[in-house]
């Protein structure tokens, strides 16, 4: 399979083309590609989550924790003095980087459930409700993010794909079709609770006309094809 390296560098030069031909296109400002292009590379290395020993899973659980640092400062900076507040957002960056991350590490296997299209759905439609909701964005600018983040995860499980075809010796790897598939096949019952889940944050989304709007052949993605195509052109 890719490596790490090869995961992110092709993530993170997918997601510079794809802000760029938005913006040159019109979608989006040259300030709203920066995030688009961060959540595809993120999203280039997220399936490797469930590797245990993986660089991808300490960067992962570090922003993790960081953002729920923030998260509990802004939250309890009201209730609690400066020491107090120290110490609980201490313990909150503690306790996602190495406890949460422990656990997580405990109940997944690699090329797992978290190596599949529809954990990438489920990553990609949180980053959707939680730019919404929680960071004021718009409502189409909200799709645009959770569709970066889907975008760079299946970049991840294509590259592992192409990396398990042995090319030289014309032969299948036996790790061909553990990458890019829609669930994870031997745990059917995990997927079933991400199905649940998805169902459950289903009224956090953005409306879905705004969605289609997006997919419509003459709207935006019309718009982004031609950009791009002016873009690759000019390069």
């Amino acid at each position: 399979m890719a490596n790490f390296r090869t995961h992110i560098t092709v993530a993170a030069f997918a997601g510079g083309i794809v802000a760029a031909a938005g913006w040159h296109g019109g979608l989006w400002s040259l300030a709203e590609g920066v995030p688009l292009a961060s959540l595809t590379t993120f999203g280039g290395i997220l399936p490797d989550i469930d590797s245990d020993n993986s660089r991808a899973i300490r960067i992962l659980f570090t922003l993790f924790a960081v953002l729920a640092t923030m998260a509990c400062v802004l939250l309890l900076q009201d209730r609690l003095l400066a020491g107090p507040l120290m110490m609980a957002g201490g313990a909150t960056y503690l306790g996602v980087r190495y406890v949460a991350s422990a656990i997580f590490k405990r109940f997944t296997v690699h090329r797992g459930i978290w190596h599949s299209l529809l954990a990438s759905l489920l990553c990609s439609l949180g980053v959707t409700a939680a730019s919404l909701h929680l960071l004021g964005q718009s409502e189409e600018q909200a799709w645009w993010q959770g569709a970066a983040l889907l975008f760079g995860a299946m970049i991840h499980l294509l590259l592992d794909e192409m990396y398990s075809v042995d090319m030289v010796g014309a032969r299948l790897k036996k790790s061909f079709g553990t990458a890019f598939k829609l669930f994870d096949y031997r745990e059917p019952g995990n997927s079933l609770a991400m199905v649940a889940v998805i169902a459950a944050m289903t009224p956090w989304l953005p409306p879905l006309a705004v969605l289609v709007d997006i997919m419509h052949l003459q709207g935006p993605l019309s718009v982004f094809g031609a950009s791009l195509s002016r873009l690759m052109a000019g390069v």
